[in-house]
């Protein structure tokens, strides 16, 4: 089972095309050298992208030309 959950994350944000973009960015952001926001076993930049958006540490903001 993936966790966290996709039914958990999909509550965290509008639509699951916003999630999957707003993991890709932050996972890009961890491979170019950013400190995790959590604690998380994976090495994974996407899993630990996901926690994050799993537990509230990243948000982000709709504009006309995409999300930041």
């Amino acid at each position: 089972m993936i966790h966290p959950s996709l039914d958990v994350l999909v509550t965290k944000v509008d639509s699951k095309y916003t999630l999957v973009v707003l993991a890709a960015k932050r996972a890009r952001e961890l491979m170019d050298g950013d400190a995790a926001l959590v604690d998380c076993k994976s090495n994974k930049q996407v899993t630990i992208a996901l926690e994050e958006v799993s537990q509230d540490q990243i948000s982000y903001e709709r504009t006309k030309t995409g999300i930041k």
